[in-house]
């Protein structure tokens, strides 16, 4: 059976607007925060920074975590456990052109807490960690996968 995969994402404010991506190749109906895998021997915030990178042109400092996430596929083996940590925005232009290098995020968009309420965005607790207490850690177990 296949172990857990471990994925860290970065919670970036602008403006108390939140930096969603679309979370699967070309669809747009769920979104995220940027991040993905972390791989061997790579540290978390080291996986972070470059995930962030590839997938918006985005350069970040990483801050304090702040949600662990859990999500599975009840009917099959997907389960994966993200780390959300606090970001802060170093260089790179928030709102222009770019091409994700792995070819996933096609689409990102600065979202404030109402409009949060009116799409689909993952994990449920999201916006609690968001804006909610910054010395707080979160920890939201097995949330069913959205398909």
């Amino acid at each position: 059976m296949p172990s857990p995969r471990l994925a860290v994402r970065a919670i970036l404010l602008r403006e108390d607007r939140l930096l969603l991506v679309n979370a699967w190749k070309g669809r747009t109906h769920l979104w995220t925060c940027p991040g993905g895998g972390v791989e061997l021997h790579q540290s978390l915030p080291d996986a972070l920074i470059r995930e962030v990178r590839e997938e918006t042109g985005l350069l970040i400092e990483v801050g304090k975590p702040c949600l662990i996430n859990e999500f599975h596929d009840p009917k099959g083996s997907f389960h994966q456990v993200d780390i959300y940590f606090r970001g802060r925005i170093l260089s790179g232009d928030p709102d222009g052109a770019w091409t994700d290098t792995e070819g996933i995020v096609s689409h990102r968009r600065w979202v404030s807490r109402a409009e949060m309420a009116g799409i689909t965005v993952k994990p449920d607790s999201l916006a609690a960690a968001v804006w909610g207490d910054e010395g707080a850690l979160l920890y939201d177990p097995l949330e069913p996968i959205v398909r």
